[in-house]
């Protein structure tokens, strides 16, 4: 047996074995599309499909990986992680490679379907912890759709990227079959088609134009309820899609168990699939996401500039129109994309412009932060997170709310003023220090603090 052959074997067997400790979802998008290139003096090489595939598995897998390869070669091997080239060649499957996966032929293009945005695909979601599963989830759906997981509903707050992934599982299911029967649409769009088939008596027509898709996605569905008539069309076509084999996808703000105004049996229909939900979006993907949309408008946005932008806002849309905004100034100004023009954008944009807090205020949002009640901030327990909690909130009432020494130390407790002056230059002293400056100004009353008083607060000032 040739080599050739036997990595593949190998790698085959590996597999195999990989894929009883992983979730089918998991392995069919992180670990099908991969290979063993070579098992040269105790050095596996593993092409992977993608950077981002390599970073995961690197991260994730590495020693599952390690100790099957280890346990089927019977020595201690390191791995190396490639990128896949146009030659690379799957031994493990004739399948066509996953929806992240480069591909080896031809690409088709075709026209883009209804409301559905063409630059929404996978290739173009940042992936991190908050999100993760649904994107996992959403791949794992557009490669196998009405089968994988279905109903899939997808739940979040506002701006967190809902949309983005179910629409890029329309845009890689068109890609691949655009003979695929594919509806977007909100629930007011549904509400409107539902209401305008009963008053013209089409509802006949309305029937046909649902119950025939191959793939049906449905946006905030938390707006139907109380809707009893748009209820009942959704439960009789969900039945009817589920018992053919289509795809539903659904996208809502909350879980469907809390969904307000809604059929018990419609609950049970959205539950009956795959329920995910994606976090508000942390700092460190914020960032990625930005340098993502950066880099899908050919605009050079380094991490510094991004890091600033990233800090005034959770929501990916808002992520967007500052991204926008900073382009446009640079190109008006001609001039790189920088901080400072971005503290200059933030500043016109109303995100740094200051806030008129009441003290009662600034000392209820420190302890949310912190997580302690307003008795424990004013007591005298001297628990360092709550010695903590008060410095800081002295310093911000100092300095944000422009109070004397003598009014913070009658407001947290009837403290002197030494205390008080103790606490603010505590403070002042650890913005210092870049260890804690940067999570200092992750507490939303920082952020309005340095720009108009140009105070040295921010890591970038």
């Amino acid at each position: 047996m040739s080599m050739d052959k036997k990595v593949d074997k190998l790698w085959k067997k590996i597999l195999s074995e990989i894929q009883t400790e992983v979730s089918s979802a998991n392995f069919l998008t992180l670990f099908k599309g991969t290979y063993l290139l070579s098992l040269e003096d105790n050095v596996a090489t593993i092409a992977a499909p993608s950077t981002m595939i390599i970073d995961l598995l690197n991260k994730r897998y590495y020693t599952l990986i390690k100790d099957s390869v280890d346990a089927n070669t019977g020595r201690e091997n390191k791995l190396i992680f490639v990128p896949k080239t146009n030659g690379t060649v799957s031994s493990y499957t004739n399948d066509p490679p996953g929806p992240l996966f480069a591909s080896n032929r031809q690409e088709k293009v075709f026209g883009h379907l209804p409301r559905v945005r063409p630059d929404y695909t996978f290739q173009n979601f940042a992936v991190s912890a908050t999100n993760q599963l649904a994107y996992v989830s959403s791949q794992a759906v557009s490669k196998k759709i009405g089968t994988a997981y279905n109903p899939l509903f997808i739940y979040g707050p506002v701006g967190v990227g809902k949309t983005h992934l179910m629409q890029a599982v329309a845009n890689e299911v068109y890609k691949n079959a655009p003979d695929k029967k594919i509806l977007y649409m909100t629930s007011e769009d549904f509400t409107n088609d539902v209401v305008e088939a009963i008053r013209g008596n089409e509802t006949a027509k309305m029937k046909k134009k649902f119950r025939n898709l191959d793939l049906l996605m449905i946006d905030d569905i938390q707006f139907i309820g109380g809707k009893e008539r748009v209820q009942e069309e959704l439960f009789h076509t969900f039945n009817i899609l589920v018992d053919r084999a289509s795809q539903i996808i659904l996208t809502s703000d909350r879980a469907p168990q809390v969904l307000k105004k809604t059929e018990k049996r419609l609950i049970s229909r959205f539950s009956g699939g795959l329920t995910v939900d994606i976090e508000t979006p942390d700092f460190e993907l914020r960032c990625a996401i930005l340098l993502t949309k950066a880099k899908k408008y050919n605009f050079d946005l380094n991490i510094e500039t991004a890091k600033i932008i990233a800090e005034k806002t959770e929501d990916t849309r808002e992520l967007e129109g500052l991204l926008l905004r900073v382009m446009t100034e640079a190109a008006t100004k001609e001039e790189a994309a920088s901080p400072h023009l971005a503290k200059q954008v933030l500043l016109s944009s109303g995100f740094l412009r200051s806030k008129a807090f009441y003290p009662e205020d600034i000392i209820k949002e420190v302890c949310e932060f912190f997580k302690i009640k307003p008795a424990q901030l004013k007591g005298e327990r001297r628990d360092a997170m709550l010695v903590r909690a008060r410095h800081v909130c002295m310093f911000v009432l100092k300095k944000q709310g422009g109070l004397t020494y003598s009014e913070i130390g009658n407001l947290i407790g009837g403290r002197d003023h030494t205390t008080i002056m103790h606490g603010v230059e505590k403070i002042e002293n650890l913005l210092t220090d870049a260890n804690y400056r940067g999570d200092f100004l992750r507490m939303s009353f920082f952020a309005h603090l340095h720009v108009e008083k140009q105070t040295d607060l921010h890591p970038n000032s």
